[in-house]
């Protein structure tokens, strides 16, 4: 029997993510977190703009004005890229088409909101990673002799060496650990697929010591999560962001440089793919490590890292671009033609 007090817009969401998303449409655990924070934002601006509680809200509050206004809000005052602008929409327009479904009534509003365009052009937002000094004044900001240093010196160190997504990381439990030579991790990425990561030693010693403090569970010691709060919880990727906003201002007085840039969780994921660029290591090879779904996406780092992009130069125009001895290379108009004709 329906409560008296629920509403249409809340029965309809409670379906989306029990069945709709992943039963019908095989979303992954992924897909159904991402689009659970798109609505979970657009309720909470909907219920600021109406002045109402967010158990009050109807579908027919989610119209196009009010979704362009917090397109809106996203890009100005959370300062969202437009490709997380567009992510966000993206789930609105999924969870409008379910809602079009069954709701013939709500068919214009509906319509509309569907109707809404993803955002095109705009510059794309250089990435944002750590250089080995900075991750070095990152973890020695963190107190070990604590227990809960000991959980956050274990968890960012791990992050670091496997450059997984952060809710790859709160996803894992001890027997996804192989902390005995070879040692790697199981890790589960988008679509739900597995990959193994390898572990530096350091970092397994490091596992080691944080999981002979930690108790598990005596029924089911595989099945404990690797990484719980202070409540005893599983620690969330809002938790994870905290963790890291705080060191990261406590290493800005060893490496000032981080105070100009603006480190998220996912920056951790940028910095381990750099550092292995810069270490020699092959596109394809981090292609693997990091669990992406084509080379593509994995090109794109060696776009984001100034030396880089120096060394790339100096192998296809070694002598060109090296500077003559006595200073600053110097060429006329006739070098200069000869010169773009070489290229």
């Amino acid at each position: 029997m329906k409560s008296p007090h629920t509403t249409e817009l809340a029965r309809a969401l409670v379906k989306f993510f029990q069945e709709y998303l992943p039963k019908q449409k095989g979303g992954s655990a992924h897909t159904v977190r991402s689009y659970r924070d798109a609505l979970v934002l657009l309720l909470q601006f909907t219920a600021r703009d109406t002045r109402r509680g967010i158990e009050r809200l109807q579908i027919a509050d989610l119209n196009a004005e009010r979704i362009k206004r917090f397109l809106n809000f996203l890009e100005v005052e959370r300062h969202n890229s437009i490709a997380t602008r567009n992510a966000r929409l993206a789930a609105i327009h999924v969870f409008a088409r379910y809602l079009v479904n069954g709701r013939p009534e709500c068919l214009n509003t509906l319509q509309s909101v569907i109707g809404i365009e993803f955002k095109r052009g705009g510059q794309i937002a250089p990435i944002e990673y750590l250089e080995t000094d900075e991750i070095d004044a990152l973890l020695r900001s963190i107190d070990r002799s604590r227990p809960d240093g000991q959980r956050d010196y274990a968890l960012f160190a791990l992050m670091f060496n496997t450059g997984a997504r952060v809710q790859e990381v709160l996803d894992l439990r001890r027997s996804d650990l192989r902390l005995d030579p070879p040692c790697q991790v199981r890790l589960r990425g988008k679509g739900n697929k597995v990959r193994q990561c390898p572990i530096w030693p350091a970092t397994a010693q490091v596992l080691n010591e944080y999981l002979d403090r930690r108790p598990s569970a005596p029924d089911n010691p595989g099945g404990t999560p690797l990484f719980n709060n202070a409540r005893g919880r599983p620690l969330t990727r809002f938790g994870v962001r905290y963790l890291l906003r705080k060191y990261v201002a406590a290493g800005s007085y060893a490496a000032a440089s981080m105070h100009d840039k603006r480190i998220h969780p996912h920056s951790i994921r940028h910095s381990t793919a750099v550092c292995l660029l810069k270490s020699g290591v092959d596109f394809a090879t981090i292609s693997q490590w990091l669990g992406h779904a084509n080379l593509n996406t994995t090109m794109r780092y060696a776009r984001a890292d100034i030396d880089l992009k120096r060394q790339a130069l100096l192998q296809v125009f070694p002598e060109v671009l090296a500077p003559p001895p006595g200073g600053r290379l110097r060429i006329d108009g006739t070098e200069l033609i000869g010169w773009l004709r070489a290229l």
